[in-house]
């Protein structure tokens, strides 16, 4: 059987990213919704179609998981100050402090998986991860 490297390595990414995302402070939030606050909270105010685009949803799924975050308090609405047509959403300080806790318990959770293995494996992840770094930035 051939080597399957791509295969192995796209699944073991998988399956790591599946349980980073797991870890959560508040598990109510669906991926969307957690992800929309991530992209607030990193990149400031945005107007419902540029989260749209984004997210790589369409405007009216994009409004849903906006109301659904706005019914939580964990974000708020408000007039662009350049046009007062659009409205700006921004993340709260609610919304801030979940992805903050969101971030400690995962970091958390992968530094003790890391500490799981053996100093060889670790320094085989070390030696590693110049590529998957090109990869990942590719």
């Amino acid at each position: 059987m051939p080597d399957r490297l791509d295969d192995e390595l796209r699944i073991a990414l998988m399956r790591i990213a599946r349980r980073i995302r797991q870890q959560r402070h508040d598990d109510t939030l669906s991926d969307s919704q957690l992800s929309v606050l991530y992209v607030l909270t990193n990149h400031g105010a945005s107007t419902l179609a540029a989260l749209a685009e984004h997210e790589h949803v369409t405007p009216p799924s994009m409004n849903r998981t906006v109301n659904c975050l706005d019914e939580e308090g964990l974000i708020a609405r408000s007039s662009s100050p350049d046009d007062g047509r659009k409205v700006l959403i921004e993340a709260t300080d609610a919304g801030i402090d979940l992805v903050a806790k969101t971030r400690e318990r995962r970091a958390a959770w992968f530094l003790a998986e890391l500490s799981t293995l053996e100093p060889d494996e670790q320094a085989a992840l070390r030696a590693a991860m110049p590529v998957l770094l090109k990869l990942a930035n590719s």
